[in-house]
């Protein structure tokens, strides 16, 4: 029953998570195309900076946007602000979900630290609010006014969380949580920062006062970093399902091509949007090419190297008893699983024959299964595997 409430709870959080994040990422890309869209064109209302003609849904909307309030802002302004906190909401639901209810066999790896739940747990929520204050605190530093210095030093921190997660946590726990800490700086941005700021200026403005354009360039620059990382926070959330990434004995370098690659795609995307000729942008294109070619070549298949003998049939059938049929089963004895994970039952030899490459991508290239190695299957045990399915 356990397993079953679980198995729910995971899929309306994951639903609500995508519903939320569709809406925040939409949200976003929409307003910098339309800021970059804004046209001045002859007789424009006073205190408008520029205007854009936009057609959608066999209507056609006139929008403009104003350097200053007005003098009466109506009582149904919108503030988009809620996808962000949803998106981080049910993020952090989903994240309690998937690697604190279960953490033994999600979250912990022995092999790399051996970790109470509630240790691990601790450690989880530490490193989210460390990597925020961190992040704020270069952002507010002398390092803050110069954008470009301060781009490289925030990567640096990204790669040092990036290589802390992945010697303290499971691979596929680690780079969710890359993840996690990029959403966390992106949702405190909009709820800390972003939205009292513009509150602030708003209230300035309709009072006919001066508004600190201190609280303008800190919205901006929040707003930038915001856009920047959208790309790569979700290569890291979907990260779980690809073993050549959260398996990789580099994936903290990986890490880091991601951010490179994703940040130059967006680059590209924006000054396109703002209608920069290519020339003017091309030098994304060799970055992103570059970024996707280092990662492929790090992920490559590697010769198996020689020396483990084939194991007997009999040899790997006692392997997969010890260390796969407790949740790949057709009725599995983990507190963690209902059914058999992506619906496979690894009971036989047959059955072995029939997932030989996901068993080869999990559990011989990688170390990712078993979960959090809960069994302690030994690398020999991986490698005369590995030479058995080499063999078929």
């Amino acid at each position: 029953m356990t397993a079953f409430i679980t198995d729910w709870l995971n899929l309306l959080f994951r639903w609500a998570h995508l519903v939320a994040g569709i809406a925040w990422i939409g949200t976003s890309f929409y307003f910098i195309s339309l800021d970059l869209a804004l046209r001045k064109r002859a007789s424009m209302p006073t205190g408008v900076m520029g205007t854009a003609w936009e057609v959608h849904g066999g209507g056609f909307y006139h929008v403009q946007k104003y350097l200053s309030a007005p003098k009466g802002l109506p009582q149904d302004l919108i503030w988009f602000k809620w996808e962000a906190y949803l998106t981080w909401i049910t993020g952090m639901a989903l994240m309690v979900v998937q690697f604190y209810w279960n953490a033994d066999t999600w979250l912990i790896d022995p092999a790399k630290l051996a970790l109470a739940p509630w240790q691990a747990i601790a450690l989880s929520l530490a490193s989210l609010i460390v990597g925020w204050l961190a992040y704020d605190g270069l952002c507010r530093s002398p390092v803050g006014r110069k954008p470009a210095l301060l781009a490289g030093v925030v990567f640096a921190l990204l790669l040092a969380a990036a290589y802390g997660y992945l010697a303290v946590f499971s691979g596929r726990s680690a780079m969710v949580h890359l993840g996690a800490l990029i959403g966390t700086i992106m949702a405190v941005n909009v709820f800390g920062l972003i939205i009292p700021g513009q509150k602030k200026i708003a209230a300035a403005l309709t009072d006919g006062l001066e508004p600190d354009q201190a609280l303008g360039a800190l919205a901006k620059q929040r707003s930038v970093h915001n856009t920047y990382l959208t790309l790569p926070v979700l290569v890291f959330m979907v990260s779980g399902h690809y073993p050549m990434l959260i398996g990789h004995p580099q994936a903290w370098l990986l890490a880091g091509l991601i951010i490179i690659g994703g940040a130059a795609a967006r680059h590209l995307l924006i000054r396109h949007e703002a209608g920069d000729p290519l020339a003017k942008v091309a030098w994304t294109l060799p970055v992103i090419a570059i970024a996707l070619l280092t990662a492929l070549w790090l992920t490559a298949p590697q010769q198996r190297q020689g020396g483990a003998a084939a194991a007997s049939d009999a040899e790997v059938l006692a392997i997969v008893q010890r260390h796969c049929v407790t949740c790949h089963a057709a009725e599995p004895t983990h507190e963690a699983f209902a059914e058999p994970p992506k619906d496979m039952v690894i009971e036989t030899l047959d059955d072995v024959r029939r997932h030989e490459a996901l068993i080869d991508q999990f559990a011989v290239k990688t170390d990712l299964m078993p979960l959090g190695n809960e069994t302690g299957m030994t690398k020999p045990e991986r490698d005369m595997l590995g030479a058995w399915i080499a063999a078929q």
